[in-house]
Formats: structure tokens, C-alpha cells, sequence
């Protein structure tokens, strides 16, 4: 089971791991905890590391690894983590994996670490051609999950949108990012025996159902 786990998402932009997330929530009753919506919810409160990342945002720089650490320390002690977390977008350098490891033990949790691998081809296509509706948030893929008329929602009829970083340029250069810095943390947990791989190139229903067999 998942109970009482840390569980890290990993994956390269598109690869599902946000969406598997959101599903391991909801079976498991655990919270998916995004350092970047945390981030952005700080920024806007009167907390005492709220002021430092503004700052740090507004001068286009990364919030440090120390302050992402400290963010991850103080949601997970709240007590809707105390049978366990999703960690998605934490961590992404081998630097934070090693803080993690920290955390882990001060805990005294189980990590478990799910990496969900896709070529680069594929993501590409499934960036570039997704579409959203602009009113009931429904997506489409223009190669693997058309509307039935050209560029209108199925459901309510609205007008799909494109979004503006969905072009391949963009893409690539956050695959490039990804390889770079994300990437090595695969071998990293992978001597540390605490990987599992699935193919995210399967449905996505598929994929949930090869990640919630490792907890069995």
C-alpha cells in the first residue's frame, strides 16, 4: 500500500505525472503537493518566506534549493500528510534529492520513487497538439484525440485554445532542461533501489493501473 509513503512523480513535461498524481490522491486519500502551486500560494500570503520569494520571482531567479526544502518541510508536517504525500515537481536536481533524503528520515518514512518514461517524439506531439476548451477546460490532442469539428469543443461548443509555450521550440528546450538537470535523479534512486519504471506511452488508464501494482 501507499499509506505512509513518500512518493516522488517523475517524468519529463507531458509525460502524465501530474494527471497520475491527481489519481494516486484520490485512491490512496494522500495530498499531491506541488512545490510550484505552494510557491505561488506563498508569494501571496504575509508569511515570514513569503516576502523572500517574491523578491526571487520577481528578479526572474529560481527560489534556492534551501528555500524549496524548507517549503517541502513545512507542508508535510500539516495533517493531511501524516499517512503519506505525492511529491510532483520535487525534486528536480540530484542536490534536492539529497536534501529529500533528509526529510525522509526525519520523518521516518518509506521513499518510493515512480518514473514515467516516454520518448521525446511522443511528448513533442503531445504538447504541441494539445488543445483546451476556453470554457469547461476539456482537452484535446489534434494526433491522437481530435474535436469533431475543427477547433470547437465536443462538449459545450466553446473555442480550443493553443497555449502560447506549447510550440516546439519551448518544448524542447524544458526536454533539454529535464535530460539535463532531472534525468540523472533516475540512476540516482535506481542505486538506491527505491525506482519503479512504467511506460507512459500506454493509455493513461494503463498507466495508473502498472503504478498502483508496485503498491500491492
Amino acid at each position: 500500500m501507499a499509506l505512509g509513503k513518500i512518493i516522488v512523480m517523475l517524468g519529463a513535461p507531458g509525460s502524465g505525472k501530474g494527471t497520475q498524481a491527481k489519481q494516486l490522491q484520490d485512491k490512496f486519500s494522500i495530498p499531491q503537493i506541488s512545490t510550484g502551486d505552494i510557491l505561488r500560494a506563498l508569494a501571496k500570503e504575509d508569511a515570514p518566506l513569503s516576502k523572500q520569494i517574491r523578491e526571487t520571482q520577481a528578479a526572474g531567479k529560481l527560489v534556492s534549493d534551501d528555500i524549496l526544502l524548507e517549503v517541502v518541510n513545512q507542508r508535510t508536517k500539516k495533517e493531511d500528510c501524516k499517512n503519506g504525500f505525492i511529491l510532483d515537481g520535487y525534486p528536480r536536481t540530484i542536490v534536492q534529492a539529497g536534501q529529500l533524503e533528509g526529510l525522509v528520515t526525519e520523518q521516518n518514512r518509506e521513499l518510493k520513487v515512480i518514473n514515467i518514461e516516454i520518448l521525446d517524439d511522443l511528448l513533442l506531439k503531445r504538447l504541441t497538439g494539445r488543445r483546451s476548451c476556453s470554457f469547461c477546460a476539456e482537452i484535446y490532442n489534434v494526433y491522437f484525440k481530435p474535436s469533431k469539428s475543427d477547433n470547437l469543443c465536443d462538449k459545450c461548443g466553446r473555442n480550443l485554445i493553443h497555449r502560447s509555450d506549447d510550440n516546439a521550440e519551448s518544448i524542447e528546450k524544458r526536454l533539454q532542461e529535464y535530460h539535463k538537470n532531472t534525468a540523472p535523479l533516475i540512476k540516482y534512486y535506481n542505486d538506491k533501489n527505491c525506482l519503479s519504471t512504467v511506460d507512459g506511452a500506454k493509455p493513461a488508464e494503463e498507466v495508473f493501473d502498472l503504478i498502483c501494482n508496485i503498491f500491492q
